[in-house]
């Protein structure tokens, strides 16, 4: 079957996520995600070519119907991004501010 041009793009619903995206689009390829280390590399591989996989793999009528319930995927995914990434920046605003605090405290009882 061939792929429509205008869905190949990066799809942020299987980049983020991938293996629960995959079953809900009977693409079974991101499952492949659950093996850890490896799902490092492949959820770029599911976040770029997961369009072209569920086309493949759905029953949609046209392009159209398809975007439609990939955006739905695209928005959560994106969504659930910028989580993970404030996330993460809070950590390291957590753990640099308490590592400045401890080295403070541990120059300060060397200096007295």
């Amino acid at each position: 079957m061939n792929t429509p041009e205008e869905i190949k793009h990066w799809n942020w619903g299987a980049f983020m996520f991938n293996w629960i995206w995959g079953i809900g689009n009977k693409s079974y390829l991101p499952l492949l995600c659950l093996i850890p280390v490896f799902n490092l590399v492949w959820v770029f591989f599911c976040g770029a070519k997961g369009n072209e996989w569920a086309w493949e793999k759905g029953d949609y009528k046209d392009v159209e119907t398809f975007m439609a319930v990939q955006k739905t995927w695209n928005r959560a995914g994106l969504v659930q991004f910028i989580i993970f990434c404030s996330v993460i920046a809070i950590y390291i605003i957590f753990f640099v501010v308490i590592g400045a605090a401890i080295f403070g405290a541990v120059r300060s009882g060397y200096s007295n």
